[in-house]
């Protein structure tokens, strides 16, 4: 761990001891581990963070892909449409005419 063996890290352990007294040791310790846990905590999220970010990218990316083919089949379909337009009024016309037709066939009959 850190390159520290076990003399050095006896010597230090000794040091603290004499420093800090042998009734705050054990507090000290579990405080030490707490606040060592909390950063490994608080490393896993950031980089669970980072990870959810490159995965949002990657979505972002498709979804942007998907966008621009979906405006090229647009732009397509728009130059086509008034062709289809005409077609579509052709046909409309064509019905009209028929109607207009069926109308003037079916006169009002007297029966008297």
């Amino acid at each position: 761990m850190f390159g520290i063996g076990m003399p050095e890290m006896l010597l230090i352990l000794a040091i603290a001891l004499i420093v800090i007294g042998p009734k705050k040791l054990p507090d000290l310790a579990k405080s030490l581990g707490r606040a060592f846990a909390e950063f490994r905590r608080a490393t896993s999220e950031l980089k669970e963070t980072f990870e959810i970010d490159d995965e949002l990218k990657e979505v972002k990316s498709t979804f942007d892909h998907v966008g621009k083919e979906v405006k090229e089949a647009m732009e397509v379909t728009v130059d086509a449409g008034p062709a289809d337009q005409k077609v579509s009024t052709d046909f409309d016309k064509e019905k009209n005419e028929k109607k207009s037709e069926n109308k003037d066939s079916e006169s009002p009959v007297s029966h008297g």
